[in-house]
């Protein structure tokens, strides 16, 4: 817009309206001699700023005008734009450093690493504990049936009157041997039927051995073997020289007193 022709707008405006300057400042406020200095584009006469647009936007609005399209023409007219106000810098909060959500990231990893590996090794404690519960649970031995000497011995105990009925080789429960030899040779044990012992002795040597059965004794010189059963001496009715197995159960305990075995 060219200069002269916002003041002259706003006066024909006034004009068309048969509004006189007396009517606005009564309306306004504004002093007469403002509303003069705009229609006359006399700028030096006007506070300036804010002020002279504060005045266009109240004339514009007594008249019935657009307010914006006059704040507009008179900013043209002017030359010049109003500053807009200084913008203040906010008071931001720091931005973090951006190593901190890659740092937050790995500690969240670590953790939930450290708690997976806590989680396998107390799984594999309890499964560890568990396992060897049940191996110990299948592993209880049963228990031991009694022998026919636990037997015999219970019954006699409870009634003394049967011990006829029972034999006295059920009255014990274990055979004791000693064995040695006269002169160095070689003795074969067995004992419940196993073999224990299959070595040469040397003369007055002898090792002891337990059955619950009974034993054979085989040297290749019966005569020199020398026997003990239960602390009792047992003496073979052999001849010297002889090879033979000598066989040792309960009943050669009352032989023994006697001197004869069972060859």
């Amino acid at each position: 817009m060219a200069r002269g022709n916002f003041g002259e707008k706003l006066k024909r405006e006034r004009e068309l309206r048969e509004v006189t300057l007396e009517e606005i400042t009564s309306a306004t406020r504004i002093g007469g001699r403002f509303l003069e200095a705009l229609e006359n584009e006399d700028w030096e006469k006007l506070p300036g700023g804010v002020f002279n647009r504060g005045f266009v936007r109240s004339v514009a609005r007594y008249l019935g005008l657009d307010e914006e399209v006059f704040l507009g023409e008179y900013d043209l007219a002017r030359g010049t734009q109003v500053p807009l106000p200084e913008e203040h810098p906010e008071n931001r909060i720091p931005s973090p450093p951006r190593w901190l959500p890659a740092a937050v990231v790995l500690g969240a990893l670590v953790l939930l690493a450290g708690l997976i590996v806590g989680g396998i090794h107390a799984w594999r404690y309890f499964a560890a504990r568990r396992a060897v519960k049940q191996s110990h649970a299948s592993r209880t031995p049963p228990l031991p049936q009694p022998t026919p000497q636990v037997l015999a011995a219970a019954a006699v105990h409870a009634d003394p009157g049967s011990r006829a009925d029972f034999p006295d080789t059920l009255a014990t429960t274990s055979l004791d041997l000693s064995v040695g030899v006269s002169a160095a040779a070689r003795l074969r044990v067995q004992s419940d039927g196993n073999l224990v012992f299959y070595e040469r002795l040397r003369a007055r040597e002898y090792r002891p051995f337990t059955s619950h059965e009974g034993f054979d004794v085989s040297a290749a010189d019966s005569a020199a073997v020398l026997l003990e059963l239960n602390g009792q001496k047992v003496m073979p009715a052999l001849a010297p020289g002889s090879s033979s197995t000598i066989s040792l159960t309960s009943k050669d305990l009352r032989q023994a007193a006697g001197g004869s075995t069972k060859p």
